[in-house]
Parts: structure tokens; sequence; C-alpha cells
């Protein structure tokens, strides 16, 4: 056992490559074989530290799981199950969590939850319910996830900065998302913001997505942390913390503004692969940087233009539907890409993704239209009600603005416009807003000076995390609401419903009536771009 554990650690302490080199001439080695052959001689015979230690050792040096020394070295710990102590446990929890399923794995690990929920009241060690925690995995029962981590909230007092980090790892494993314990962990993270490895960040922030917790307190830090050290980290670093904050729909301005400037500078990292993901990350969190728009926008263009040769036809897709998202048209990509679709390639009737495609291709030729500077804006637009029927989320603004306008004839509800867009209420109004028309009266109006209102009752996750800065298609849907004649009003539906009926109508009064500002104008959300 102390042979093969020092090979272990000594191994463990070398590169990847060296790892594979080092593998072979162990495995090769005449004093490794016997030394295997003696632990399958006398595994029964080991006390319980040595057994379990032996085991971790041989299973991370990469001895392979369907050997016959590795499955009865496995069949002696179910053996000897009731024998160990908390530690023992700790060590082949951490072994098992490493191994693949099979018939005598699922066995032990079934021996040990069973265990586990014995003496659960007994373990006082973080460490030690840490690695529990990942060897009972995401299958255990969820009474069981309950007792560890109430048993990890008793101890929680003693958590310290290594043990935070791998908690996140532990929930991970078990797909139990414990805010006490997420919120605790967050907090001595933040504590230690300045001790953390890079590689950390994006695992803790993948951990967040994994379990859908969200603190926007310890993005904010993290973010702030990568911002205030942007020099030591090249620019595969930072756009790998944007793509993970990407997927939080959290977004990090600052940064973005910085990695923005970085990319202008230097666009050579860009790869088709990094091309992409910069693309993506920008067009979904509605960003574009203030001082060099232009500039930013026509480097990504050049770089697309160079792969153009050889990208599939998925990838190109992407690529122009992102920038379309952003309001920029990449003419050439463009033209390609309707080449393309004239040809029928880019949607192949057993495409799983066949769907998705056909919206993206969908959302690209309307901003081609709408966002060609050659577009006017229509005297008319032919509206149509989609239905008479309102959604229970939106009775409560139904009922407002009755209350506030006197009838239901002054607005529309469900209305489909052209290009697919539709918007919940209409409200059509004379030239210096302080007068709304009846929709009967103004139904075929071409006239100018009628101003037409569209009102969007929209959820929290229509924006990016803890803030009222549209998403992407949001932003998109809302320019080109813009571009057909409407002053578009975004309502987070979510604080809406919780007003008051008196309020909610003095609310809707304050946006549809200029002159009437309203307090709570953080309802209504602006466009930060």
């Amino acid at each position: 056992t102390n042979c093969l554990t020092m090979v272990w650690r000594l191994f463990r302490k070398l590169s990847e490559e060296q790892q594979r080199y080092e593998k072979q001439l162990i495995f090769e080695h005449p004093a490794f074989v016997k030394l295997c052959q003696r632990l399958l001689q006398d595994a029964r015979r080991m006390t319980r530290g040595d057994l379990v230690f032996s085991l971790h050792a041989v299973v991370n040096l990469g001895v392979p799981q369907n050997t016959l020394l590795v499955q009865t070295l496995v069949r002696v710990c179910q053996e000897k199950l009731n024998q160990l102590d908390n530690r023992c446990i700790s060590v082949l929890a951490t072994t098992l969590a490493g191994m693949d399923k099979d018939k005598n794995v699922s066995a032990l690990q079934a021996g040990l939850q069973l265990l586990v929920e014995q003496r659960i009241t007994s373990i006082r060690d973080i460490f030690t319910l840490h690695n529990l925690m990942k060897c009972i995995g995401r299958d255990a029962p969820v009474f069981l996830k309950k007792k560890l981590e109430m048993a990890v909230l008793k101890e929680i007092d003693h958590l310290t900065f290594p043990n935070a980090l791998r908690m996140f790892l532990a929930l991970v494993a078990m797909n139990y998302c414990s805010i006490p314990i997420l919120n605790a962990c967050s907090k001595k993270i933040q504590e230690n913001i300045h001790d953390i490895p890079f590689r950390q960040i994006i695992v803790i922030l993948e951990a967040c997505c994994s379990l859908q917790y969200r603190n926007i307190k310890l993005f904010s830090e993290l973010a702030d942390y990568v911002n205030s050290t942007a020099c030591i980290w090249d620019k595969r670093q930072i756009m790998l913390f944007l793509s993970a904050c990407e997927t939080l729909v959290f977004q990090p301005t600052e940064l973005m503004g910085i990695f923005a400037e970085k990319v202008t500078e230097d666009p050579e990292f860009l790869n088709l692969k990094n091309l992409l993901i910069v693309l993506r990350m920008y067009s979904r969190l509605n960003y574009v940087p203030r001082d060099q728009k232009h500039l930013f926008f026509e480097t990504l263009h050049s770089c697309l233009n160079k792969f153009l040769p050889q990208i599939s036809n998925a990838e190109l897709l992407k690529a122009a539907y992102s920038f379309c998202i952003l309001g920029y048209l990449p003419h050439h990509a463009l033209d390609t890409l309707m080449e393309k679709d004239s040809r029928n390639e880019l949607l192949l009737s057993d495409d799983l993704h066949k769907e998705q495609k056909e919206m993206m291709l969908h959302c690209v030729k309307v901003c081609m239209e709408l966002d060609s500077p050659s577009f006017t804006k229509p005297a008319f637009v032919l509206t149509e009600n989609s239905s008479s029927l309102v959604s229970l989320s939106l009775r409560k603004a139904r009922e407002a603005l009755i209350e506030l306008l006197g009838d239901e004839n002054m607005f529309q509800q469900n209305v489909q416009l052209p290009y697919k867009y539709h918007i919940d209420f209409e409200i059509k109004m004379d030239s210096d807003r302080k007068k709304v028309l009846p929709i009967p009266a103004t139904d075929d109006c071409t006239d100018s000076s009628v101003q037409r209102l569209a009102l969007l009752f929209v959820p929290p996750s229509a924006f990016c995390l803890g803030s009222t800065h549209p998403q992407g298609k949001l932003a998109m849907k809302k320019r080109h609401l813009n571009k057909l004649g409407y002053h578009v009003i975004l309502v987070l539906n979510k604080k809406f419903q919780e007003m008051t009926n008196e309020d909610a109508v003095e609310f809707l009064k304050g946006k549809i009536y200029p002159e009437n500002p309203f307090p709570l104008s953080e309802v209504t959300v602006q466009d930060n771009n």
C-alpha cells in the first residue's frame, strides 16, 4: 500500500504528457506486476485503511476497472464495509466517484449509501461530507441528500476556502441546489477572491449554471476581479470567462468593453470557433461598445470573411444570426447564406435542429429588410387580433387599461404584426401624446400624426441577470417595432403583477401620458445601448 500510494503521489504531480509516458513505464515494469499480484493475494488480509488506499491508488494510476485486481478490491471493500471508519469511508467515496458504473461498483455504492445514512450524524468533518456527497451522486434518494445538507450546515461555521470550492462541485455531482450551503460558499469565495486560480473561477460559474444558482453579488465580484486583473490574463482566458457569464445571462459590462478593445487591437487569435463564441456572447447579452462600435463590427466581419470558403452551413447561419441580432448586416456572408438557402442547402428534412434553424433564418431575413438603410417607416402597418382571449398574466394589465382609458375600444390586445411580431397591447394617440384615439376610428388611418404605442409585458428571463437590460432577441424586436413606427414600452410583468390595482393604473398612466410620470420607473426597462 505504501509503495502504491507513493507512486500515485509522485505520478499526480506530473503534467498530462509526462503522465502518459510514465504510466506506460510503470505498467511495463516487472516490479509493478509483482506488486499487483501480491496485492491480489493479500487483499482479504489487509487492514481497512490499506485496502481503501490501495484501491484508490490503483484506480487513479489507471489500472483498467475490468481487471481481476480492481474487481477483487471492490468486492473485498464491499465485504468489509461495516468495518470502515469515517476516514476510510471518505477515501472510498472519492475513489468510487471516479469509477464507471458496473455491477460490483453499483453494489458497493448502494452499500455505502446505507452506511452513510446510518452514520451521518457522527460525521463532523466537512471534507469527509464533501467526498460522500460526490460519491452518492445524483441518483441518491432526496431524503439522503437532505440529510447530508443538514450535516454540512451544522458544520458550516468551520467551512474553509478550499472546502468552499470543493462543495460547489459536490453539489453538482449530487445534482442538489442547497441555497444555504451555496450562499455560505459564495461568501467564503468572495472573502478570498484574490486567491482563486483562473480555472477555479470558470468551474464556479459552470457549477452555478448546472445548479441554476444565481448570485449576482458573487458574479459581480468575480467579474470585477477579472476586470481589475485583465492585464495578466490572455484573450482566450477572458473569452472563456465571458462565455461562462453568457450561459448565466450575466453581463459584465466593463469587461466586455475591455475585451472588445483587445479584439479590435489584435484579432489574430480569432479562429472560427473563437469568432462564433464572441459573436454569440455579444449578441445574446446585447452588448455593443459605445466608442468603437463600427470598428468592432468591421473587425469581426473581416474575420468572418476569411473563413467563408471553409465555413459550414450551420456555422454560417449562426454567425449571420448573431450579427443581425446586434443590428449589423455582414453583406458578403449574407449573400453566401441566401445563395445556399435558394439551393435548399441550409435546412435538411432530417435535421434535429431544423426548427431552431428556421427561426434563425427567419430573423436574418427580417433583419435584412428592416435594418437595411433603404428601409423607410411604413405609413400603414397591417395588424390583426390573433385572439380576443387574454392570458392570465395579462388580465391585470387589461383591467388597468380599461379603468384608465374607459373603454376596451381604446386599445387592441394580442396584436399580430407582419414579420411574425406580436404585441400585447396597442394604443393609438394624437401627435402630442395627450389623447388616446379609439381603435375603430383609426383602423385604416395613414395619418402620420397618429402615434402608435406598443406595450410589451415581458418576463425577467428576457433581460440580462439582475438588470433591466434586454437580451439580444428582445432588443431586436424593440428595434424593429421602432422601425415599423411604434413607440415601445417594455414592462417587467413580474413587478407589474406585484402592484396594487391603483398603482397599476397610475403606472400605465405615467407611461402612456408622458406629462404624468410615475415614480416606479424601474418597472419600465431601457435598452442600455
